[in-house]
């Protein structure tokens, strides 16, 4: 889906179209608990499966390299939100927002919708892996869609809601416990590896063994992992509404992202001084767990499996307030249906988190019927993210190029933030490149239903449906989605 970086017809450059704000004073969210969204909303159940994950293609030269490109490209990016924070401080809700002021409704529709249903899917996908976790220890959980599991996973899911609709602070604040939590186990983990490590099993195959490709394909097959761990550096600017201080925002993206690099890079190289890549690349997920069983004994994995839980707990909570403040901004806007932007008396988006919660329950059902499809389902979800990570560092070069929210002598930051947005604006084009056609087609069946709902709430709101540019993006998204449905059905694509 490609956009110009101006839509005709929209509000004046200088002044893009705001979104609501919240100002109940428990709603407010300090630079801590910013942080901790973002921290927590990254780290879920991916870096515990880390080592294996990328050592299953490539060596530890590769794998070194595919994290300094990775982290550079995600750093571009968090320095985006940062910006766009500090010049743009009227829009709430990054991720609706800046598609929808750089292209107009129905592409911060788009942006906001792809982003909804990759969160509520994904949280299927914790709670799924919380029990299937829990099988280690209690077998009737089995692989975490059992009927045991099934049950157990939705009294959590509705436990949770329960607590959210109490006030978005003090959810904010559980799941700040919840980071602290999670990072212990890391910690342990990094240290006692690194007490393990050794130099010569790290060089050993320092490019890769016969058995693996080239060079830049491993690197490549290790970039393509690095990104989904990434996932939620967005956190802060999604609740940008609830922060105490905007300029908090940035920090939180910036100091997030600083922190849990750290911890990935630290996870994943250390492992290949301890295990060797073959052995590594053949271990069973949670990967992490086999490498400390190999260091410190059976307690280690029983640690990591511990780790896993705490963590996958916490970034559903995290996710969960993601999702819900996704539908409730652009429902203020008239961009939604209305009843999405309904409040209850502590501030919380009600309608948006029933909605969210009760179609990740209908989807836990269908984890007792087909798991293969639904876990192929999480996959695509998480590719749809992509899309309103390009919107927003478009954005960033849109107001850097055209001066907004900088001063008149502020020429040399407003070439530096140009250059750092279309460094992030390539890296984002470059992983919708390598996610492939398959999934650019299969995210057009999952955008598609979303045109009802936004004709829905333009309705509601007795406004012009659709502008020129956007029947253009109409009619494109509609070809993608009855192309993808004639390959799906005719063999010639599949989940």
């Amino acid at each position: 889906m490609s956009h110009p970086v101006e839509h005709l017809g929209q509000a004046p450059s200088s002044a893009p179209p705001q979104t609501a704000s919240v100002t109940a004073p428990q709603g407010r969210l300090p630079l801590s608990l910013l942080t901790a969204v973002v921290i927590g909303s990254m780290i879920g159940s991916g870096i515990f499966s880390l080592p294996q994950n990328m050592a299953a293609g490539a060596g530890a030269g590769a794998v070194l390299s595919g994290w300094l490109i990775t982290g550079v490209g995600m750093l571009m990016l968090a320095l985006c939100y940062q910006t766009l924070a500090t010049r743009a401080p009227q829009l709430d809700n990054g991720i609706y927002a800046y598609a929808r002021a750089s292209a107009g409704d129905f592409v911060g529709f788009n942006s906001a919708w792809g982003y909804w249903v990759s969160a509520w899917i994904g949280n299927v996908g914790y709670l799924v892996i919380v029990f299937g976790t829990l099988g280690y220890f209690f077998p009737v959980f089995g692989d975490g869609n059992t009927p045991a599991a099934i049950a157990g996973a939705s009294i959590v899911l509705w436990i949770m809601h329960a607590m959210i609709l109490r006030g978005i602070r003090s959810a904010a604040v559980m799941n700040g416990l919840t980071t602290v939590a999670k990072i212990v186990p890391l910690l342990l983990f990094i240290v006692l590896v690194a007490a393990a490590f050794r130099g010569v099993q790290f060089r050993s195959d320092f490019w890769g063994n016969a058995k693996l490709p080239g060079v830049l394909e491993q690197v490549k097959s290790t970039m393509l992992v690095t990104v989904w761990v990434f996932i939620g550096i967005e956190g802060a600017s999604v609740l940008s509404a609830r922060a105490q201080n905007r300029k908090d925002i940035g920090r939180a993206t910036v100091l997030g992202f600083v922190i849990v690099l750290a911890l990935l890079m630290g996870v994943s190289l250390l492992s290949l001084g301890v295990v060797g890549q073959p052995e590594l690349a053949a271990m069973k997920n949670p990967s992490m767990a086999g490498v400390l069983a190999h260091v410190v004994g059976t307690w280690g994995a029983v640690v990591i499996n511990l780790g896993l839980l705490v963590s996958v707990g916490g970034a559903l909570l995290a996710w969960t307030l993601l999702a819900a403040e996704t539908l409730f901004t652009p429902a203020s806007d008239g961009v939604m249906p209305r009843r999405l932007a309904r409040e209850n008396a502590q501030g919380v988006p009600a309608g948006a988190l029933w909605l969210t919660n009760g179609l990740v329950q209908l989807f836990l059902v269908v984890a007792l019927v087909s798991n293969a499809t639904y876990l192929a389902l999480i996959s695509l979800a998480t590719s749809m993210i992509l899309v309103p990570y390009l919107f927003s560092a478009v954005y960033a070069c849109v107001i850097a190029w055209r001066g907004d929210g900088y001063a008149a002598t502020d020429t040399a930051v407003r070439h530096r933030d140009t250059l750092i947005a279309a460094s992030a604006t390539l890296y984002c084009i470059w992983l919708l490149y390598a996610a492939g056609l398959k999934y650019l087609l299969l995210s057009a069946l999952l955008y598609a239903p979303g045109v009802i709902v936004y004709a829905w709430s333009k309705r509601e709101q007795r406004t012009r449906m659709f502008r020129p540019f956007e029947m253009l993006i109409l009619v494109g998204l509609l070809a993608l989605a009855a192309c993808a449905a004639v390959l799906l059905a005719t063999g010639g694509l599949s989940l």
